[in-house]
C-alpha cells in the first residue's frame, strides 16, 4: 500500500471528524498522536450528515474521495445516517468505494474498567468480511407481502478475509483462528467461507485452525470467551458478533476497528455519533484513540502506537480520570481531562496489561481475474421460477402442469417459504402468495429458449416474479433442495 509523504517528510492522513461527538473524539486522538512526535500530517475532509444536508445523496463528496485516493489512510469519527434524506450509510459507502474488504475488531480487558468478565484476561479479535454477504444490500419486493435480500458470497471475497485473518494473527503473535459460519443451514453461501477457510488454513501450519457454528460461537463467547484468539466470519455475522465481544470488555466506547483493503485503510470507532452528548466535553474517546493506535501501526509508527496504548491502559488502571460511560456523570472526568491524563502517562506501562510485540502485517495479494474458480464442465439442469398467486398449492400445481405440458422441462415440485407443498406431503404449511416452481430437464442442457418458453406459458395465467437457473458445475449440483423435497 502506497503512503503519501508530504514535502516535510510526514505521512499524510485523511481526517474525517464525523458527526455528533465525532469531532471531540477525533480531536482527542490527534492531540495525543501529535504529543508523541510521530511524523503525521492531517488533511481534513468531511462525510456523513453535514454532507447529506448539502444534497449529496451518498454522504461522501468528491473532495473526500479525492483525498482518500491520495493518502490511502483515513482516521474517521462516527457518521450519522439521517432519517428521511440521503441514501445508504456513508460509513458503508466509504468501505465499498475503496474495497476495504476486511474489518478488524480487537477487544481486550482493560484495567480499571469493571465488567462481569474482569480478571479473565480477554484478548481476542473478530475479522469480518466487509463488502458482500447480505450487506451488499440487494433487495427486492417480489410480491406486495414478500421481500427478498440476496446473500452474495464469493470465493474471492472469502479468500481475502481468510488470508487477512491468518496474516493478522501472525503479525500479532496469535496462535488460533476460528472460522464461524452457519454452514449447517446455508451450505452454499456460508459453506463457501468454511471450505475456503479449510483450503487456505493448510498454508498456515503454525496457526491452529478451527471451524465453529456461529450460534455456538455466540454461546461460547458468553460462556468462555478466553478460549478465542481470532474469529473470522461473514459480514452480518461479524457485525453482530463484534458488538457482542465489545460488550465483554466494557462496551462500544472501548471498541476500535480497522477497515483494511489492498489499497486503502480506514480506522474508526464503531460507536455511533451520539448527538445528544455532542459539545458537552464528556464523551469517552478511547475507541477512536485505540483506532488511531491501529492506524499508527499500519503506518509503521510502532513506538508511538505502543506509547499511546500503554498510556491509555495506565490511565484506566490508575482510576483518577474515568469517563461517564463507566462511572456516571457525577464522578466522570471531561474528555479534555482524560486526553491530558493519557499524554501525562507517556512512558509508563500498566502492571496488568502487556503490549503485544506487533509486527507489520503482510497484506495478501490477489489475482485481478474475475472468474477465479475454473470448472471443466457445466450444465443447466433446470430452473426455479418464482410466481405470485393467491391459488392454493394443489390448484397451482395442477395449473402449472397443464400450462407447461409438453415443455422441455417438467415440474418437479413447488415450495412455499422453502418447504415443499406440491406434490402434497400431508403436512401443514401456512402458505403466502409467493411460490417457487422447480422444473428439471432429464438429460442435456436446458437452454435459454426453453426457459423463456416455460415462462411464457406460465405467464398466460400466473404472474412470475423471478427465476434462478439450476446449474451443475463439474457434475455437482449448484442448488439446494426444499424442505421435504426428494
Amino acid at each position: 500500500m502506497n503512503i503519501h509523504i508530504t514535502a516535510d517528510g510526514k505521512k499524510l492522513v485523511t481526517v474525517i471528524p464525523g458527526d455528533g461527538v465525532g469531532p471531540e473524539c477525533v480531536d482527542s486522538a490527534i492531540k495525543i498522536i501529535e504529543a508523541t512526535g510521530a511524523p503525521i500530517a492531517w488533511e481534513v475532509r468531511h462525510a456523513g450528515e453535514r454532507v447529506f444536508k448539502q444534497g449529496i445523496a451518498s454522504g461522501v463528496p468528491q473532495e473526500t474521495i479525492d483525498s482518500i485516493s491520495k493518502t490511502r489512510v483515513v482516521l474517521k469519527g462516527p457518521l450519522g445516517t439521517p432519517v428521511g434524506y440521503g441514501e445508504k450509510s456513508a460509513n458503508v459507502t466509504l468501505r465499498k468505494l475503496f474495497e476495504t474488504f476486511g474489518n478488524i475488531r480487537p477487544v481486550r480487558e482493560l484495567p480499571g474498567v469493571p465488567t462481569p468478565y474482569s480478571g479473565r484476561k480477554l484478548d481476542l479479535v473478530v475479522v469480518r468480511e466487509n463488502v458482500e454477504d447480505l450487506y451488499a444490500g440487494i433487495e427486492h419486493m417480489q410480491t406486495p407481502g414478500v421481500a427478498q435480500c440476496l446473500k452474495l458470497i464469493s470465493r474471492k471475497g472469502c479468500e481475502k478475509v481468510v488470508r487477512l485473518a491468518f496474516e493478522f494473527a501472525r503479525a500479532e503473535g496469535r496462535t488460533k483462528v476460528h472460522c464461524a459460519t452457519k454452514s449447517n443451514i446455508m451450505k452454499m453461501t456460508e459453506g463457501l467461507l468454511k471450505r475456503t477457510f479449510e483450503d487456505i488454513s493448510k498454508e498456515y501450519p503454525d496457526i491452529e485452525a478451527n471451524h465453529i457454528i456461529i450460534d455456538n460461537c455466540a454461546h461460547q463467547l458468553v460462556k468462555k470467551p478466553e478460549q478465542f484468539d481470532v474469529i473470522v466470519t461473514t459480514n452480518m455475522n461479524g457485525d453482530i458478533m463484534s458488538d457482542l465481544t465489545s460488550a465483554l470488555v466494557g462496551g462500544l466506547g472501548f471498541a476500535p476497528s480497522a477497515n483494511i483493503g489492498s489499497e486503502v485503510a480506514i480506522f474508526e470507532a464503531v460507536h455511533g455519533s451520539a448527538p445528544k452528548y455532542a459539545g458537552k466535553n464528556n464523551i469517552n474517546p478511547t475507541a477512536v484513540i485505540l483506532s488511531a493506535v491501529m492506524m499508527l501501526r499500519h503506518l509503521g509508527e510502532f513506538d508511538a502506537a505502543a506509547t499511546i496504548e500503554n498510556a491509555v491502559m495506565v490511565t484506566w488502571e490508575e482510576g483518577k480520570f474515568r469517563t461517564r460511560d463507566v462511572v456516571g456523570d457525577e464522578l466522570a472526568c471531561t474528555t479534555t481531562e482524560y486526553t491530558d491524563a493519557v499524554i501525562s502517562n507517556f512512558g509508563k506501562s500498566s502492571a496488568a496489561y502487556s503490549i503485544r510485540d506487533v509486527k507489520p502485517i503482510t497484506l495478501p495479494t490477489f489475482s485481478a481475474e474475475r472468474d477465479i474458480v475454473k470448472v471443466s464442465s457445466r450444465r443447466v439442469a433446470g430452473v426455479d421460477i418464482f410466481v405470485e398467486t393467491a391459488l392454493g398449492p394443489i390448484d397451482l400445481g395442477t395449473t402449472i402442469e397443464r400450462l407447461t405440458a409438453g415443455s422441455a422441462a417438467t415440474l418437479k415440485m413447488i415450495s412455499n417459504r422453502g418447504t415443499r407443498v406440491y406434490p402434497p406431503t400431508g403436512t401443514i404449511t401456512d402458505c403466502i402468495d409467493q411460490y417457487r416452481c422447480r422444473f428439471m430437464k432429464a438429460e442435456g442442457n436446458l437452454t435459454d429458449a426453453e426457459i423463456l418458453d416455460l415462462m411464457s406459458k406460465i405467464a398466460t395465467e400466473i404472474q412470475w416474479a423471478h427465476i434462478e437457473k439450476l446449474q451443475e458445475f463439474d457434475g455437482a449440483a449448484g442448488w439446494t433442495k426444499a424442505q421435504g423435497e426428494d
